[in-house]
């Protein structure tokens, strides 16, 4: 294999596995429900995104021909992680999930939340 795409392969799992971590971690260390919701929905979903490059670029290198399988995938995951962030964001608030008090512009969620009261 040529050292050019052992080097961009590589570069993309360092990278995808570093926001993979850091993603996992703010979702187990992290106070609040809405704080360790934004953690996996941006770092874990380019950390994926980064892996599922480096697996297209090598496979398509190994077999010849673009594999387009990991692109539909990626794709899905962009698509897919900011709307069920918003849906589970949205559940919490209709539940009145608690936001901690160094939470900044807790009055905003009270408004929404006065606003979805019936």
């Amino acid at each position: 294999m040529e050292f050019w795409i052992e080097l961009i392969v590589s570069t993309f799992l360092i990278i995808g596995a570093v926001f993979v971590f850091v993603g996992s971690l703010g979702l187990a260390k992290l106070p609040d429900f809405y704080m360790r919701l934004h953690a996996p929905t941006k770092a874990t979903t380019l950390g994926m995104s980064c892996l599922l490059i480096a697996s297209m670029i090598l496979v398509t290198y190994q077999q010849g021909y673009l594999s387009l399988h990991e692109l539909l995938i990626t794709l899905f995951l962009l698509i897919t992680a900011p709307v069920t962030a918003h849906m589970l964001a949205k559940t919490a608030m209709h539940h009145k999930t608690e936001i901690i008090d160094k939470t900044s512009d807790k009055e905003l969620s009270q408004q929404a939340r006065e606003r979805m009261s019936p």
